[in-house]
């Protein structure tokens, strides 16, 4: 009896020490609820984040609506370049006078100062692209990678080969008509559709090692053979480094205001995003820095 009692106790003890366990762990469960994230208000006309490691939408505002890009179209330029079949990034490209001519006929567009007659390599061409936004960059590029037999005709195949990959990426709201984003009346695009841009071209190594570069110093060969060091090329985008912050492209213009598709990664948080429209350069880093921060609160 002694015994049988003994056990009776120690089963009923066990039992009230599950049911506790039951009743803490039930409470701990319940007792501090998940906060919610207060959704941030941005200036820019429109803007995106998504989780970069899933590509779920985290905050969304005018996503689909069509606007300008200006700069942040040289993505999708860097995108054809590295997506071609057995690219050679040390192959070297010759700068043309019809270069540094678009640059002057555009207003003295943003450029990377090339030399007409150096050597520039492939390489070089996508960090004068990428960093002072170099038009004249852009203009190389896809003279050397479009298909045609004048330099017009290679500049229309690359740019339909722009848009074709714009398609491949399920970009549905997206057009370019420039290699650059100076718009000839029909390039636009919207924050969710270079967002999903900037998520396939961060893939490649070579881009993301372009665009977290904050600034690049170029040894292109001169028409006599010499070796010219150029100037460095300073990275446009201010918010390099900041909390995980890695690129991607910056953008501005009369009409576009002020852009910017970004990618940030913290603590094994992954996000990227856009901002288009921008009332200002300050507004637009205090816009992005909330949204990354937003992204970054939202992935759990």
């Amino acid at each position: 009896m002694i015994t049988a009692s003994k056990g009776f106790r120690v089963r009923r003890a066990a039992a009230v020490a599950v049911t506790t366990g039951a009743v803490l762990v039930t409470g701990a469960l319940t007792a501090a609820p998940a906060q919610a994230v207060t959704v941030p208000t941005i200036t820019a006309k429109s803007g995106f984040v998504m989780n970069g490691a899933t590509g779920k939408a985290l905050y969304a505002k005018a996503a689909d609506t069509k606007r300008l890009t200006a700069s942040t179209t040289k993505i999708m330029t860097a995108k054809v370049v590295l997506s071609q079949t057995n690219l050679n990034l040390d192959a070297k490209v010759t700068i043309q006078k019809a270069y540094s001519d678009y640059i002057i006929a555009n207003n003295y567009a943003s450029n990377a100062k090339l030399i007409v007659g150096d050597k520039v390599t492939v390489r070089q061409l996508l960090y004068g692209l990428m960093l002072p936004s170099g038009c004249d960059a852009a203009y190389a590029l896809a003279d050397k990678f479009g298909t045609g037999t004048t330099r017009a005709a290679r500049v229309k195949n690359f740019i339909a080969k722009m848009n074709n990959k714009a398609k491949q990426l399920g970009m549905t709201n997206t057009h370019f008509d420039s290699f650059d984003g100076i718009s000839k009346g029909s390039n636009y695009s919207t924050a969710r559709d270079l967002t999903l841009l900037a998520r396939s071209a961060m893939k490649s190594t070579t881009f993301k090692t372009v665009v977290k570069a904050k600034s690049y110093t170029a040894k292109t060969i001169t028409k006599t053979g010499a070796t010219r060091t150029m100037a460095p090329w300073t990275n446009t985008n201010t918010l390099l480094g900041w909390n995980g912050t890695l690129g991607v492209k910056t953008g501005s213009g009369t009409e576009a205001k002020y852009c910017l598709v970004f990618a940030a990664t913290l603590n094994g948080k992954s996000v990227m995003g856009t901002v288009l429209t921008s009332s200002s350069a300050a507004n637009r880093t205090t816009d992005v820095k909330k949204l990354i921060n937003f992204g970054y609160a939202k992935i759990s």
